[in-house]
């Protein structure tokens, strides 16, 4: 068979097969990550990162190599990792097309499918293995003496959407467990990532392979992409005038319906996106909740069908997907009102739009979500982001009458124009999984001697920063709390508690899960609420973009019954904000001392930003960074939120009390010189040490594992991921030199 095209230098190195496969695809020639990962990838030797925009054939990239490859070896297997449920059935769906004229088995594995399935690959362990972290963590528990044998015909394992492990529990967990594999089968497995998003690739391939990242292939897609189409639309947020009488009913309609700014926004959605597919980022599964409401019940008295459907990680799995395949079919335009559920890979075919309701997350994320965007050829990728700004009265705080929130997404929406992304964090010890995981290489091995355990998980493994020291005292404090014992052999096995921990479903998760009520109407499941959000019979909420009366709630089996109601609000759920990095922050301080008006504000939000620069001037922040208000001091750092919080934290250890308010610090009761002294005496000591700060910190137990820590490998923890002696103590030496030249 002759070559795709002339400039395509690896398609006749593929197996006839996977050629046959690609025209019949109709394809005239490969994309470039294509091209490139083609050859290492059919080497079999090298760990690579594949980089590239959504739906730029990364998967493909991937395993057309792969597969060849299999093609010549029918024994082998291949371990593909996903960080959500929906993506692996997503692309099994893709990976059959691919392979089921190949004669290699396609094997999805989570907790929703049957044992039978799974029993069909231990059985024959080859092919293609879908699974996430979690599942691989109940194969070691579960199947730990057959590793070795299940897995010694693996040839590849492939990461995909790898930006979402960096940083996390999950991650750590992820590299624990892929290194825990290669020790079982006593060698290096080629390891392949695919993301659409990545800060630096360095830090990623050393997130990758920890220790040789140097080695690692990096493959970064050069196509330019699509021309962006981009608005941000500012809206003012007046305070309501609620009469008493309304407050005495505050009744089943939330006050959402008053809110002017909110209904703006959701006329606004109407109006722009009836009519086409979108996806809106709503930032919370409460706006979710609240959003779709609105929209749901104006399509309603506009008696025209509802195209705006809910989505996020507590709906239930039939809802999400009533969603999933309502966008997918294009007999009728629909937008989904979303969290980051949609943000991942999911195949959910081309949208017209994003749409971005407050602050994004992180430059990174509104990369990741503007690739679903611009997808179809000829089109542009568009992006439109509305963010709210309280209206400035005599009351007003300094702090926020800047207009942070707009300046910030100004800020990052210009870092992504320039296409700087955060880089990953790969630092930290991660001591509340590596809790976990001494439990889990118990139950792979039915029990280890302390430095077996050490082999695996610390020494040249993936928590080599915990020094022997450090791991005999986690084990101490593990032994307090009954989650490990030793044997009269020197044995580590399961204590009276770890035995319950490990054998309960929940163990698998290296993040922290709550327990949850499950919510129904009737014989459908809708989805959960966690435990600890009460909920009493006959009040009134909005799930799934509808509005409902409780009926019944079974503290009993943690379910509440529901009824349709007229009435009602969204509930509270968990959920962190994720943290600003410094150049994001620099960029506003940039943004607030020019003059530009960048082109993509409409005029409310020029208004808006004209308020936040004219307050910046007003307070005199161009030349000083400490400024009195009442009986309190701002110090405004210009920094990450790494740096603030450390800066907060040694302020605190003095006596003073000090948080980090997004843009600033802000000190109580104190003024602004008694301020720059406190700051003068830290910079005149060497950098903070980060373990004895990390120790005047409470409530640091934030992990699942961390409530069997004791107080010191709870700071070492902290301190090693959370806090910045160095950074904070350049930026105060630069700021009191600052101070003592005005």
């Amino acid at each position: 068979m002759k070559s795709l095209t002339p400039q395509s230098a690896v398609f006749s190195s593929f197996d006839e097969r996977i050629q046959k496969w690609i025209w019949e695809q109709g394809w005239t020639e490969l994309r470039d990550a294509q091209e490139s990962a083609a050859t290492p990838i059919l080497e079999g030797e090298k760990d690579i990162i594949i980089a590239a925009a959504t739906a730029s054939g990364k998967t493909e990239a991937a395993f057309l190599p792969i597969c060849s490859n299999l093609l010549k070896n029918p024994t082998a297997s291949v371990l593909y990792i996903s960080p959500l449920k929906a993506l692996i059935n997503d692309q099994f769906s893709r990976m059959e097309k691919l392979c089921q004229n190949l004669d290699i088995q396609v094997h999805p594995w989570h907790g929703d499918i049957s044992s039978s399935k799974k029993k069909k690959f231990l059985k024959h362990p080859q092919g293609v293995l879908l699974i996430t972290p979690e599942s691989t963590e109940a194969i070691f528990v579960n199947q730990g003496h057959s590793v070795q044998s299940l897995f010694k015909n693996l040839a590849y394992i492939v990461i995909d959407e790898l930006h979402s492990f960096i940083g996390t529990e999950r991650g750590c967990q992820l590299q624990s467990l892929l290194h825990r594999l290669e020790f079982s089968i006593k060698r290096k497995i080629p390891r392949i990532g695919l993301s659409a998003t990545l800060g630096d690739m360095s830090l990623a391939a050393e997130f990758l392979r920890p220790g040789h990242g140097n080695d690692v292939v990096l493959i970064v897609s050069k196509s330019s992409g699509q021309e962006l189409r981009l608005l941000l639309k500012g809206y003012l947020h007046r305070e309501p005038n609620i009469t008493s009488i309304e407050v005495e009913k505050e009744s089943a309609n939330s006050a959402q319906e008053d809110d002017e700014s909110v209904l703006a926004i959701r006329n606004s959605l109407f109006k722009t996106l009836r009519g086409s597919n979108n996806l809106v980022f709503a930032n919370s599964r409460s706006n979710v909740e609240k959003y779709a409401d609105l929209l749901r019940r104006l399509c309603e008295e506009k008696k025209v069908p509802n195209a705006f459907w809910p989505h996020h990680g507590s709906l239930s799995k039939e809802l999400r997907e009533d969603a999933e395949k309502a966008i997918k079919d294009k007999s009728q335009p629909v937008s989904i009102i979303c969290t980051s559920t949609l943000e991942m890979g999911i195949d959910i075919g081309a949208v017209d739009s994003i749409v971005q309701i407050g602050v994004p997350p992180s430059v990174a994320s509104m990369r990741q979500r503007l690739g679903r965007s611009g997808r179809r050829a000829g089109t542009s990728a568009v992006l439109r982001v509305y963010i709210e700004e309280e209206e400035i009265t005599k009351n007003t705080h300094p702090i926020d009458a800047l207009r942070a929130d707009l300046v910030q997404t100004i800020a990052m929406v210009k870092l992504l124009i320039a296409k700087w992304y955060e880089p990953p964090t790969i630092n930290g010890l991660h001591l509340s999984t590596l809790v976990q995981q001494v439990m889990s290489v118990i139950a792979q091995y039915g029990g280890v001697t302390a430095e077996q355990a050490w082999k695996i998980l610390c020494h040249h493994a993936t928590f080599s920063a915990v020094d022997q020291a450090m791991y005999t005292n986690l084990l101490r404090s593990m032994g307090k709390h009954e989650l490990i014992c030793q044997g009269g052999d020197g044995l580590l096995l399961h204590g009276k508690q770890g035995e319950k921990i490990v054998n309960h479903y929940s163990f698998y998760t290296a993040f922290t899960t709550y327990e949850e009520y499950r919510l129904i109407s009737g014989s459908r499941t809708l989805g959960t609420l966690p435990i600890d959000r009460p909920i009493s019979e006959g009040s009134l909420l909005i799930f799934g973009g509808k509005r409902w009366s409780v009926i019944i709630v079974d503290s009993h089996k943690k379910v509440i019954e529901l009824a349709a109601a007229s009435g009602g609000k969204p509930p509270k759920f968990f959920g962190d904000t994720g943290w600003v990095h410094d150049f994001v922050r620099r960029e506003m301080l940039a943004i607030y001392t020019s003059e530009e008006v960048p082109k993509f504000l409409n005029p409310r939000a020029v208004d808006l930003l004209m308020e936040g620069r004219e307050t910046f001037n007003r307070l005199g922040l161009l030349k000083q960074r400490i400024i009195g208000h009442g009986n309190d001091a701002i110090f405004f750092c210009w920094a990450g939120d790494k740096i603030m919080n450390t800066i907060a934290a040694q302020l605190r250890s003095r006596g003073l009390k000090a948080e980090n308010e997004k843009i600033a610090i802000l000190v109580s009761k104190i003024s602004e010189i008694e301020l720059e002294k406190s700051l003068q005496e830290i910079v005149k000591e060497v950098p903070v040490d980060p373990l004895k700060l990390a120790s005047t910190i409470q409530n640091k137990a934030k992990e699942k594992y961390d409530l069997f820590l004791t107080e010191e490998l709870l700071s070492a923890d902290y301190a090693s991921s959370k806090l910045d002696p160095i950074g904070a103590w350049e930026l105060l030496s630069k700021t009191v030199k600052e101070e003592r030249n005005q």
